[in-house]
């Protein structure tokens, strides 16, 4: 059996290896390193591919977040909206903007943020919501753009997890996670579904003035030189990570299909178990959920594969792993609205039962495209072994 790993990215790299090195050289041949004709042709293929009229590239993930509400123009003091179950880096650049986080619980199936919640949150001084796709599995948007519809909000959709996804709407039609909201904001952290060799982030809207600013507010706020407009800051991709992440889109779809596979082979095996709680997808009515997964859409990347554990044993598994080397993931540990930096009198524990519960109970598996059945049929006997 091959070595177990969370993320296999030379094994991934191997079968591209070749197409990558030669872009790698190209750009290095070119010169031009910073908004190179490398930058401009991922970009125009990730537009292509994501059905948005504009992407504009930057930094890393948590710059596209930043530079989403800026640009939006969103106020010190303006409430945000978002999930309590989920990275630091969601509410952070909310709190880093003076803007007020405003933290909600998460649905008990998906881990998404929860309607209900959403709606019971929103105040007059709510300007935005940032619904996250977590662990790759599309937010409930259809329901959630009526709600900021409804409320005269904007929508920024942490789409850090689930490039590649599909949401279908109730009509029928799809379109990519990301897309659906005012704005859309990913990362390209090497572990992503599509990951550069370093960091890297993109920005989504179809939304001509919306897209216009942020080109500003990415270059120092310029758009002629030396001519500062808006209030800016420095995040660009650099030429190389475009190159390598252009090579990486042709396969995206592959790589989603993949990792799709690899989540029915662990649900196969762990749903018989009535300890362990697999993942679902109910992002709409038409999702077939017989087996938890859904087989007829793409509304889960599977970013991470994370199971639930009901019977007080997650730790003995945790445990258990160290001492097998079997690599795992506890995302996340502590909620947000119990972390020393986002702390608030304003949060009452029962309004957040669902997370609290997660924090508890939640493990995520090895999960990437080189995956195999072997692998994955020793990763479950182990798991059973311990939970039953």
């Amino acid at each position: 059996m091959k070595k177990l790993q969370m993320v296999d990215l030379k094994g991934q790299y191997e079968k591209i290896k070749e197409e990558v090195d030669k872009s790698i050289i190209d750009v290095v041949d070119s010169t031009a390193y910073i908004n190179g004709p490398a930058v401009k042709q991922f970009q125009e293929n990730l537009e292509q591919y994501m059905g948005v009229k504009h992407v504009i590239p930057c930094a890393n993930g948590t710059d596209a977040l930043q530079i989403s509400m800026m640009a939006i123009g969103l106020k010190p003091g303006d409430e945000v909206i978002t999930v309590d179950f989920t990275f630091a880096a969601t509410v952070e650049v909310i709190a880093l903007l003076n803007l007020t986080p405003v933290l909600i619980d998460v649905d008990k199936d998906t881990f998404n943020i929860d309607l209900i919640k959403l709606e019971q949150a929103i105040t007059p001084k709510t300007k935005a919501i940032v619904p996250v796709h977590l662990f790759g599995h599309v937010a409930q948007m259809e329901e959630i753009m009526d709600i900021a519809k409804k409320h005269n909000l904007y929508v920024i959709e942490d789409n850090a997890q689930a490039i590649g996804a599909n949401y279908t709407f109730k009509d029928g039609s799809q379109q990519k996670a990301g897309t659906i909201g005012n704005v859309g904001a990913t990362s390209f952290f090497p572990s992503k579904n599509l990951g550069a060799y370093g960091d890297g982030g993109a920005i989504f809207t179809n939304n001509d003035d919306l897209a216009h600013t942020i080109r500003g507010v990415v270059n120092h706020g310029m758009y002629e030189r030396y001519h500062h407009d808006v209030v800016g800051v420095n995040s660009r991709l650099d030429s190389v990570q475009a190159a390598i992440l252009d090579i990486k889109l042709k396969h995206l779809d592959d790589y989603s299909f993949r990792r799709q596979n690899a989540a029915r082979h662990y649900t196969e095996v762990l749903s018989k178990s009535e300890n362990i709680e697999t993942p679902k997808t109910i992002t709409h009515k038409q999702c077939d959920n017989s087996k938890g997964i859904c087989d007829t859409c793409d509304c889960h990347v599977f970013h991470q594969y994370t199971i639930k554990i009901k019977n007080g044993k997650r730790g003995e598994l945790v445990d258990h792993f160290k001492a097998n080397n079997i690599p795992h993931g506890v995302y996340y540990p502590i909620p947000l609205h119990s972390q020393k930096a986002y702390k608030d009198e304003r949060y009452d524990e029962k309004e957040f039962k669902v997370t609290n519960e997660l924090v508890d109970e939640v493990i995520s598996l090895p999960m990437h495209t080189e995956l195999d059945k072997e692998q994955i049929d020793y990763i479950t006997s182990e798991i059973i072994k311990v939970i039953g």
